[in-house]
């Protein structure tokens, strides 16, 4: 099986750098300041569950790309470079390939079945805390490293069983998922109610509700809800209760990556977890605490654009 991972960041750089310490057949998919640094110092990967390090992966760059075909797209970019990221692996994509996308939320879906055809689109979502050091090297953070994935069609079974068999010897915990578009909605659900709260309050969990506001982290998480269940993924008891739990956890250290982008004055995801989510939003429903957290972050990317 061939695999194509696109970029070589956080996520994409753990899971195809897991990939290749198994012994697969990986390229990375990378801009040319990422093709650099990775030819020099080649892959590294330091995390609690073992260091790997690959002096000399294989890369190539869009340009590069037409005369090669793959398996197996796996697709890990932010939501607001995925218009670019298609365009750069589109060439990579056969009759035969798969694409399988680790963003949050939905929206991707949709643009990827548009441009590529739905057969050929995987359900997918990741669960993991991996960043880039400024020497490039990708710092794995936590011990979780869980790669969650299945078919959206009946027709896409047999090869998602042929990946995740693929995936077997890997260092990371594979899940082929019988239900991946309603583990995909509750991941949604939770991400949109962690990040909306604690960027609305610019504050961790626990300080939210040191300060009174646990009943409003947990509206907005029934907003939320309503939402995915208005479109028949309502989340499952006992995930509704784990995020009950965890967005309303007294001395809670938990923020959203999106807030620590916002700490960063870095671009955020906004409009694909949170403004994707109210456009699937009934017209005769409402969400207030969600309306206010769209506004607020909208007013954010609005002022970092200009310089605020």
């Amino acid at each position: 099986m061939r695999i194509l991972v696109v970029g070589a960041g956080g996520v994409g750089g753990y899971f195809g750098g897991r990939l290749v310490q198994a012994g697969a057949d990986v390229t990375f998919l990378v801009r040319p300041a990422r093709a650099a640094r990775l030819a020099a110092a080649g892959l590294l990967i330091a995390s609690p569950l073992g260091d790997f390090h690959e002096p000399r992966p294989r890369l190539v760059e869009a340009a590069a790309l037409r005369s090669q075909k793959f398996d197996l797209v796996l697709l890990s970019c932010k939501a607001y470079d995925l218009a670019e990221a298609m365009a750069g692996f589109a060439p990579a994509v056969a009759d035969g390939t798969l694409v399988l996308p680790l963003l949050n939320g939905l929206a991707h879906l949709d643009a990827l079945d548009a441009r590529f055809g739905a057969e050929r689109v995987l359900g997918g979502q990741c669960v993991i805390s991996a960043t880039l050091d400024p020497q490039g090297r990708i710092l794995h953070l936590n011990d979780a490293d869980i790669l969650t994935f299945g078919a959206r069609f009946a027709s896409q079974r047999g090869r998602a069983e042929a990946i995740a068999a693929g995936f077997a010897a890997a260092r990371f915990v594979t899940q082929l998922s019988p239900a991946i578009m309603q583990e995909m909605w509750e991941k949604w659900v939770f991400i949109a109610s962690l990040a909306g709260i604690t960027c609305l309050l610019r504050a961790s969990i626990g300080d939210i509700v040191a300060a009174g506001g646990g009943g409003l982290a947990l509206s907005l998480l029934g907003e939320c809800s309503a939402i995915a269940a208005g479109h028949g993924y309502a989340p499952r008891a006992a995930a509704l209760l784990r995020m009950r739990a965890t967005l309303a956890a007294p001395g809670s250290k938990l923020k959203a990556s999106m807030l620590r982008d916002i700490e960063a004055s870095a671009r955020i995801e906004a409009d694909h977890v949170i403004g994707d989510m109210l456009r699937r939003r009934p017209p005769e429903d409402v969400a207030p605490v969600l309306d206010i957290v769209a506004v607020h972050l909208r007013a954010y990317e609005l002022a970092r654009q200009n310089g605020g």
